[in-house]
């Protein structure tokens, strides 16, 4: 077997704060460098002065949330099977869900972008784009995701898929190569001393470093052929019944969760909407700023999902749950700190986006008001991704609907009508408060329920 015994020592025997450190290290510095790259197209589109081209990636955001539930049924599935078929030693079906997420990932990228292409025109209307952010926003997804889509998939369920056997550092220099270059090609594509293509220029490259990402994930498995357990054979795709109900059961809600954040942007956009092209152009940019902090949590917890999913499968429920106690507290800490500088210098940091003073002034107040949400969501991604591993689907899918449907639209419907338009931006505190109380709740239930029966179910199919 590749690597077995380097892969027990991490996943059994190494110190909790050096596992977990050695696991989420990486995924968090990947998802800074992703923010860097979120970060850089709003910067240099914003340096364009020109609030209609920031606006475009804004009202953008949604579609490209849409490559997340395709990333989320194929790389969160596959990767919590793949975890917990390591914690069981069913090797078979480690590979042979390695070959599923990844040829499910290929294929679903390919119609996802046929589907957004033949339906373009009635998809942008729902967007929220007018006649002044029709051009730019058309031309931006024109290489996100009419060209893009399969190579924006591909290379996050990729990075899924080697991470689940522990080499989340490799997994995370796939992720940050392909953001690295967007940051270099995104002057030269955006500027008027470059290629002068405003957002458009933003969207070509991000679909030249999505290229470069999966390019890296191919010589990497290549020169790994025989020591890794991610397979990507032809012969290893199939419809097993065990493994595609084992991975979908995850999967599934996770893709549905995202949905339900594509939905939620969507509201959230139109209601800005409202405002003029200046609010929506503000509500993108902080939105981006605020993005920071809840990726460096969305990175960690990501990045223990291999080690709590290992832990569970093999009935170690005491290294699990120290596990989740460990990140939490480090997370907690982390937030605090930077929610602390973003309410306090949100003016400051929306002026290095852009000089407009109404969409600065906008912008600032809708900072201030996203981010109070992120310690919560800190605890509320740590559940999630415990649901995650430990192949609890109906829980996680409870917790999105919960999130979206239940707290945050309702909220984000009677903010605006209180408090226009700054009411919009103190949606998602509201919903993650109430939820991370519930997420606490169910965390323990979980712990102890687990503690008791001493020897858990590893959900869905052989494991």
């Amino acid at each position: 077997m590749p690597a077995e015994n380097e892969k027990t020592e991490l996943f059994e025997r190494t110190p909790i704060p050096k596992a977990v450190m050695t696991l989420a290290l990486p995924t968090v510095l990947s998802s800074l460098v992703m923010v860097l790259y979120h970060l850089a197209d709003t910067f240099f589109v914003g340096m364009l002065d020109d609030p209609l081209q920031n606006a475009a990636l804004t009202l953008s955001g949604p579609v490209l949330l849409a490559f997340n539930a395709v990333n989320n049924l194929f790389g969160v599935g596959t990767s919590s099977m793949m975890s917990r078929a390591l914690g069981t030693k069913d090797y078979d079906t480690v590979y042979r869900s390695s070959a599923f997420g990844f040829y499910g990932s290929l294929i679903s990228g390919v119609l996802f972008s046929a589907a957004f292409t033949a339906f373009r025109g009635p998809l942008l209307q729902v967007m929220g784009t007018q006649q002044s952010t029709l051009s730019a926003t058309s031309d931006y997804l024109l290489w996100t995701v009419t060209f893009g889509a399969a190579p924006a998939i591909l290379n996050v369920v990729l990075a899924y898929l080697v991470r689940s056997e522990g080499a989340s550092l490799h997994a995370s220099i796939g992720t940050m190569s392909g953001c690295l270059l967007n940051i270099l090609l995104d002057p030269v594509f955006i500027l008027p001393w470059g290629l002068n293509m405003g957002a458009a220029g933003a969207g070509l490259a991000t679909f030249l470093s999505n290229c470069a990402a999966c390019l890296y994930f191919f010589v990497l498995l290549f020169l790994r052929r025989g020591k890794t357990f991610v397979c990507v054979k032809p012969s290893m795709f199939g419809f097993r019944r065990a493994i595609v109900l084992g991975l979908l059961g995850v999967g599934v809600p996770a893709s549905i969760q995202n949905l339900l954040n594509v939905t939620s942007r969507m509201v959230l956009n139109n209601f800005t909407a409202a405002y003029g092209p200046d609010a929506v152009a503000a509500m993108g940019i902080a939105s981006t700023i605020s993005s920071v902090a809840m990726q460096i949590a969305m990175g960690g917890s990501q990045g223990i999902m291999p080690l709590i999913g290992y832990n569970y499968a093999s009935g170690n429920i005491k290294r699990m749950k120290e596990t989740v106690i460990f990140l939490t507290a480090i997370a907690l800490g982390f937030m605090a700190v930077a929610t602390g500088a973003m309410f306090f210098g949100a003016r400051w940091f929306t002026l290095l986006f852009i000089q407009n003073q109404s969409v600065v002034t906008f912008g600032a107040a809708f900072l201030r008001g996203l981010c109070l949400a992120q310690p919560f969501l800190c605890i509320d991604f740590t559940a999630v991704g415990v649901f995650q591993s430990c192949g609890m689907g109906r829980r996680a899918l409870l917790f999105a609907v919960l999130r979206k449907i239940v707290l945050e639209i309702p909220a984000l419907l009677l903010l605006d009508k209180l408090f226009p338009p700054y009411g919009l931006a103190y949606s998602q505190l509201v919903a993650e408060a109430l939820l991370s109380a519930a997420a606490v709740i169910m965390l323990l239930r979980i712990f102890r329920t687990l503690e008791k029966k001493k020897s858990p179910l590893a959900g869905g199919g052989k494991v």
